[in-house]
């Protein structure tokens, strides 16, 4: 199934629960949830306080993106919190089979992700094991950044991986992600799509009308 999971961290934090309604019943099956630690890569962003705030108000599937350093530390917590999908970063667990593991144990979806330059071969021994893999299609940290390229040869051979092992993981691309380009990353493999800028920003319309233009490319 196609979904969009829009990502708050283009949101106006001013009117967040606003936002996240409007664009909750404008049909967004997900709701992106971008954690930074300020060390794995340059931010520092949202945790769990406000986590549990967006557990109230949505029913949504909440996408919780761990961009933080020894993961494990925190999963059950959000988990708990209410975090129905946990992605942790390859380059940021120490013991990837392990953090999965614990993932799942804790009650959520796994999923794993890749920065633009981290080759797919970390996969080959955990992919069965992965709910979802997310492809960064920009380097993390950062908001309302351009798409690189190179990452939809990397999603054509993932994809090309998963079904060899006829499995039927996610797969997830975050970074630069826009109505331009949204039919060729969906045509390369891509399954979820996280759209930040793209749904937020004003320039581009409402979240009710933006949502919707993202809704019918995935139908």
């Amino acid at each position: 199934m196609n979904c969009l999971s829009p990502s708050i961290l283009s949101a106006d934090f001013t009117r967040l629960g606003d936002q996240i309604r409007e664009m909750d019943e404008a049909g967004a099956q997900y709701v992106h949830i971008d954690v930074m630690d300020g060390l794995f890569v340059p931010q520092i962003s949202i945790g769990l306080p406000v986590l549990k705030s967006i557990r109230l108000i949505t029913e949504k599937v909440l996408d919780v993106h761990l961009m933080i350093e020894d993961p494990d530390r925190y999963i059950e917590d959000f988990v708990k919190a209410g975090a129905d999908i946990v992605t942790v970063h390859a380059e940021a667990a120490r013991h990837l089979d392990r953090t999965i593991a614990k993932i799942k144990e804790a009650g959520a979806m796994a999923g794993v992700a890749l920065n633009p330059a981290t080759p797919l071969s970390v996969l080959d021994y955990v992919l069965p094991e992965c709910d979802m893999v997310l492809i960064m299609s920009v380097n993390p940290g950062f908001g309302g950044q351009k798409f690189i390229p190179y990452t939809i040869e990397k999603l054509l051979s993932l994809k090309k991986i998963i079904k060899s092992h006829s499995l039927s993981t996610d797969v997830e691309v975050d970074g630069g992600v826009n109505l331009e380009n949204a039919s060729r990353i969906l045509d390369a493999g891509a399954n979820i799509l996280v759209a930040g800028s793209a749904v937020f920003s004003n320039e581009t319309g409402s979240i009710t009308d933006n949502v919707r233009a993202f809704l019918k490319l995935l139908e």
